[in-house]
């Protein structure tokens, strides 16, 4: 029997397992080092090989930079890619119905103001337009069309050798199919970001449509001045005739919108038209499109337009309440629809005029270059919107789209939170310095006045007062909940220095959370839009029955207490240039940020609530322009106008002044002017207003005689519409 502890055989198994290893290491050795040296030849045998490719001298410089730019491009391409996809999410719905609407606009009276979307049985199919005015539009506006890919590469750097010759942009580089991808799914927002969306757009649309379609949906959305959106509602506009009936100087013309269809609209200035008509003729020779022996006639005897004086269309305002039409009505009702808006004209002229007149005068020397405003009516009606200077330049609307820094604007959304906690106007805090983390807020005079009551805080609008109390009383998010409460709808970022305004809103968003002041604590109501019907007379939306009551979000304490506060800032504040005339109550805050790149004066009587925004698209700063000098004139000359002639109502806490009625600014016996009144009013004559006991009255009885007998009545151009009695 074999003995397993034998230490002979116990050696002989330690021997068989070394030397196991022993080969099991020789030979992967010899097989890695036969690899290595394969290996080795292999890699000198393509170097040699590749020798024979080896740049020297100039050609090696060229394919070093050639590798360089393929690695830069290649990462900047992926990049580029990563930028663009918000702008393919744009793409994902049916995008080719969101012209499918037809709205008809009425103003608060029924009158109408205006249309907007595309009547697709007017829209012209390419084919059956003039041959010369297609060429009139390529030759002005892209030469290339049909020959790029939808980024016209040549027409891009010729546009950039052009402008660097004239030393400014005289020439623009974009295509017609960008300039589509823009109409169709971005705003007419200056940005990097738009640019690059813009051009990912215009592959995309290049991609998916033919030249003809491109050209079709181009012609068929393009804003043309006078309110006219699309070739055939210009035609008919300007000429009173189809677009296919046309002739050349008048195809000429209509070309020449395209590029400032405000500046170069025949209805606005015809001579500047006529000019540029004749620009246009000249750019369908220099193409090789027409001859000069085609175009004479054309130059001799230039085009001329039906008389549309004093017609003019609130763009803005359209355009806002186009997008709450689409957003009321539903994607499942009728797309062809009525809407009667809370619109008034002349309030609407006023708020022109004031803009204007301000821009006209100041805007240089104060380097603004934009203002917008918005004018609502205690109730939440939106009576005039300005959304900048000039729509026919830009169609963004700053009213309701620009997001700029309110300042110290929105400090009142801090100190209607104190009012809600127990604080009064009286109430004692201490303006001292003050650091929260790594930031120390500042007052604008760089002093400090000690202890001061809110009241005095927030008239003289000390930076460190909203400060304190959100540190050591409420915090960040309180604060946020109050102006997200009081209307505001643009995200607040949570920060510490949102008291003195450091976070965008927009300048609806503002006029909306004042409002608040204005009806007592209730909600605003904001609203453009008091009916919707279909082109069958169905009633689709309608405000008052479709809308919740209003809800409080500030008790009438605080209220009261920050009207008090408000109404002494137009007296002995910042605002002195606010204050209207003939003792009208009058309440609001200024607002100026840093660098003054925005001033801002948000006021409010108890009739009206109006926002007014100035400053610089490229937030450039203004000449040291505050909120309390032009925003607050602004503001003035436009509630002076609006409260001539009207029954005035208190602001809750403060007296009414007598009389009840304020009286204009002419004379009733002699017919003159008032002393003292140029400066600051319109001359605009304010309508004759019905009493508030005949206003009732009338809509007593229209009332009645609808639930007796639904009427219906026809639109001047046959559109059925119902008979609204009585005004909202």
């Amino acid at each position: 029997m074999t003995d397993p502890n034998d230490p002979s055989k116990n050696e002989k198994r330690r021997i068989r397992k070394r030397f196991f290893f022993l080969q099991l290491d020789a030979a992967l050795d010899s097989a890695l080092w036969t690899l290595g040296d394969r290996l080795g030849s292999t890699w000198q045998s393509i170097t040699i090989f590749f020798q024979r490719f080896r740049a020297r001298g100039l050609w090696k410089a060229l394919f070093e930079v050639a590798g360089e730019a393929m690695t830069l491009g290649a990462a900047g391409f992926v990049l580029m890619l990563a930028l663009a996809q918000p702008a393919f999410q744009e793409t994902l719905d049916d995008w080719r119905k969101r012209g499918d609407y037809a709205v008809t606009f009425l103003d608060r009276y029924g009158n109408q103001i205006g249309h907007r979307g595309i009547i697709h049985e007017k829209s012209v199919p390419v084919d059956d337009l003039p041959d010369y005015f297609v060429k009139a539009l390529l030759a002005t506006e892209d030469r290339r069309f049909f020959d790029h890919f939808g980024i016209d590469i040549i027409g891009l750097f010729r546009a950039i050798s052009t402008n660097a010759r004239a030393g400014g942009v005289v020439q623009g580089g974009s295509t017609l199919t960008q300039q589509l991808a823009k109409n169709l799914f971005l705003s007419n927002e200056r940005s990097i970001e738009r640019k690059i969306k813009e051009a990912f757009l215009a592959l995309w649309l290049e991609s998916h449509l033919t030249k003809k379609e491109i050209l079709r949906l181009y012609l068929d959305r393009a804003y043309m001045g006078g309110g006219t959106f699309g070739a055939e509602a210009a035609a008919q506009y300007y000429f009173g005739k189809d677009v296919t009936d046309v002739n050349l100087a008048e195809a000429a013309m209509m070309a020449g919108l395209f590029k400032a269809p405000t500046k170069y609209s025949p209805a606005v200035n015809l001579p500047a038209a006529r000019a540029r008509a004749n620009d246009v003729l000249t750019n369908l020779v220099q193409a090789g499109f027409m001859t000069e022996g085609q175009v004479v006639a054309a130059r001799r005897n230039p085009a001329s337009v039906v008389d549309r004086a004093g017609s003019q269309s609130p763009d803005y305002y359209l355009d806002w309440a186009f997008d709450e039409a689409k957003r009321l009505a539903g994607p499942k009702s009728s797309h062809t629809l009525i809407v009667k808006t809370t619109f008034d004209p002349q309030l609407q002229q006023a708020a022109d005029e004031s803009m204007q007149s301000t821009l006209r005068q100041y805007g240089e020397s104060a380097h603004i270059g934009q203002g917008a405003l918005v004018l609502i009516e205690n109730g939440g009606a939106v009576r005039a919107m300005v959304g900048g200077r000039d729509y026919g330049e830009s169609q963004f609307n700053r009213a309701t789209r620009a997001l700029r820094q309110p300042g110290s604007s929105f400090k009142v959304y801090t100190y209607a939170l104190a009012m809600e906690n127990g604080f009064t106007p009286e109430s004692m805090i201490t303006d001292a310095p003050i650091s929260w983390g790594n930031w120390t807020p500042q007052n604008y005079e760089r002093s400090y006045e000690g202890r001061v009551s809110l009241m005095t805080g927030l008239a003289k609008s000390i930076n460190t007062i909203p400060v304190r109390l959100a540190k050591e009383h409420f915090g960040i998010p309180p604060i946020i909940k109050m102006a997200h409460d009081m209307g505001v709808e643009t995200p607040i970022k949570n920060d510490v220095t949102i008291p003195i305004g450091t976070s965008e809103v927009t300048i609806m968003d503002q006029a909306t959370a004042y409002g608040v002041f204005m009806s007592g604590g209730m909600q605003t109501r904001r609203h453009g839009i008091l009916q919707i019907t279909d082109d069958t007379g169905k009633i689709i939306y309608d405000f008052d029955r479709d809308e919740l009551p209003a809800k409080r979000v500030l008790s009438e304490q605080a209220t009261r207490s920050m009207n008090r506060i408000l109404v002494t800032i137009p007296v002995n504040g910042t605002a002195r240039r606010a204050a209207l005339d003939n003792a009208i109550p009058t309440a609001g805050k200024t607002g100026t940020t840093q660098s003054y790149r925005d001033a801002w004066f948000v006021g409010f009587t108890g009739n009206f609530t109006c926002a007014v925004w100035l400053g610089n698209d490229d937030f450039s700063p203004t000449n040291r322009i505050t909120g309390g000098s032009l925003p607050a004139a602004t503001f003035k000359k436009l509630m002076d106008y609006a409260h001539e002639g009207i029954p005035l109502r208190p602001i809750p806490g403060i007296d009414i002044p007598t009389p009840a009625i304020v009286a204009s600014n002419v004379s009733s016996q002699t017919g003159e002017k008032k002393p003292g009144s140029e400066e600051t009013r319109l001359s605009i004559e304010r309508p004759r207003m019905l009493s508030p006991a005949s206003t009732k009255l009338i809509e007593t009885i229209g009332k009645a005689l609808s639930e007796a007998a639904p009427l219906s009545g026809a639109s001047a151009d046959g559109v059925t519409v119902p008979v609204q009695v009585g005004s909202k």
